[in-house]
């Protein structure tokens, strides 16, 4: 029989004020910040959208699911950075700590240029696949061959996110996105009403607005590194073996990231070759899916940060804590959303857009969006502790399994729902990623994959 004591019961409670103040100091700048990222699609989606027609709403939404699709195709730059950041600060390894922000970026920044110098293959591959309508088509090209130019400040801007995590310093990358957004809705607005451009002033506006915010992320990253000791070599960032470590974890997270970003590519094809309404339908209602993510993704993030730091210290009762508190908070926001997206729902759908068409199309399927909250929560939260222990290859093998014997099986038995069946298969598609990660979270407890003697 376990005694219990008044002092023991104190310091448990004294330890869970603490780590609730650290889920909280590392989640409220990314939620915050997180805020104004589905504001950024409003715009994006409102200014176009009030244009009067469904093909510059559409052209968007074609443009925006093949850069979702490229660019997070290498969204490793802000995960593994993260992971290993983060133990090596639970390691006290100042040396390490600087060199993963200088690979990372320099990783990020040759891999950008390298999508720019093969841009034109690359988009006519993402049109061919899309196979958007005729009246969609050249706009989303035009979209296209604006936005790629964006990709050496989108995936520094990755890999400095990832890092401004891993050392716990969440404002980095708050004030990294608030610029972002912020200058990408200004010139939104200017580029269409003030230049009078349609899908091409938005793909621009995008551009420069994450330029201006990776520059500011630069000189922020540049202020933090003051507080770690050591220098790292330059000779050490052009050794091969030097970046071994990032590679082994990024080459699992690029496989699993590939499959997720392949769905939503699918989806959005689908919902194309259904129409141009329900495509611009389908583009709306995944504002509310980035809405979700977007506020979720604060406690996802501490979970990564600080697993990861509890991890490098081999502390596994402080690990297991900041899990399960986490959680329950990610649990209020979720149930938060719920009824938001419940009671003003049709009300938002109305904001994004006043073409009849779409809204009634959009408002025919919200209520799948009602539920996804409750649905997402345990694959954003598991997500966090994978990356922050850097068990990327179960990331990606429950992917895997996910994808391809649970998603693309259900939309194929559902496609007589038509689009529902295309919601039907997002739908379970969380539930199968959240029971997978958990079942491999209380397996590497039991077996003792993290820390010895644990228990699940």
């Amino acid at each position: 029989m376990p005694k219990f004591s008044v002092d023991s019961l104190s310091s448990a409670y004294r330890t869970n004020i603490v780590l609730n103040t650290k889920i909280w100091r590392m989640a409220w700048p990314p939620m915050v910040s997180n805020i104004t990222t589905p504001l950024l699609g409003l715009v994006d989606t409102a200014v176009v959208g009030h244009l009067g027609t469904a093909t510059h709403l559409g052209a968007v939404a074609i443009g925006a699911s093949i850069f979702s699709f490229l660019f997070w195709a290498f969204g490793f730059l802000r995960m593994g950075s993260t992971g290993l950041t983060a133990q090596a600060l639970g390691q006290d390894d100042d040396r390490r700590v600087r060199e993963l922000l200088l690979q990372s970026i320099l990783m990020g920044v040759l891999i950008g240029l390298i999508l720019i110098l093969f841009r034109a293959p690359l988009i006519d591959l993402a049109i061919h696949l899309m196979q958007p309508s005729m009246d969609v088509e050249p706009w989303a090209r035009v979209y296209c061959e604006a936005r790629i130019f964006s990709a050496p400040a989108v995936l520094a801007g990755y890999a400095l996110m990832g890092w401004f995590f891993g050392v716990q310093y969440s404002k980095g990358a708050l004030w990294m996105l608030l610029v972002i957004n912020i200058a990408n809705m200004v010139l939104d607005y200017f580029a269409v009403y003030g230049l009078g451009m349609a899908s091409d002033g938005v793909a621009w506006a995008t551009v420069f607005a994450h330029y201006i915010g990776v520059s500011v992320a630069g000189l922020l990253a540049w202020k933090k590194l003051k507080g770690f000791s050591g220098h790292v070599p330059m000779k050490a960032l052009a050794k091969w073996r030097e970046y071994v470590a990032l590679v082994q974890v990024n080459r699992y997270l690029f496989v699993r990231t590939i499959l997720l970003l392949l769905v939503m590519l699918f989806f959005t094809a689908q919902g194309a070759r259904q129409g141009d309404s329900i495509l611009a339908a389908n583009a709306v209602l995944l504002t509310f899916l980035m809405i979700i993510s977007n506020a979720l993704d604060g406690f996802a993030f501490s979970v990564e940060a600080l697993c990861g730091e509890y991890y490098g210290r081999k502390d596994k009762q402080n690990f297991r804590k900041v899990v399960r508190l986490s959680t329950y908070w990610a649990l209020i926001a979720a149930f938060v959303l719920m009824l938001i997206f419940w009671l003003f729902g049709s009300q938002i759908i109305s904001l994004l857009t006043n073409v009849e068409s779409v809204q009634e199309e959009a408002k025919l399927y919200l209520p799948w969006l009602i539920f996804f909250p409750l649905l997402g929560i345990w694959s954003f939260m598991l997500d966090g502790v994978f990356i922050g222990t850097t068990s990327v290859k179960q990331m990606q093998n429950t992917m895997i399994i996910c994808v391809l014997g649970v998603f693309f099986p259900v939309w194929f038995m559902t496609q007589g729902l038509g689009n529902h069946g295309l919601w039907l298969s997002q739908a379970v598609l969380f539930l199968a990623r959240g029971a997978t990660l958990y079942w491999c979270y209380l397996r590497n407890l039991k077996q003792g994959v993290w820390f010895k003697n644990s228990e699940p």
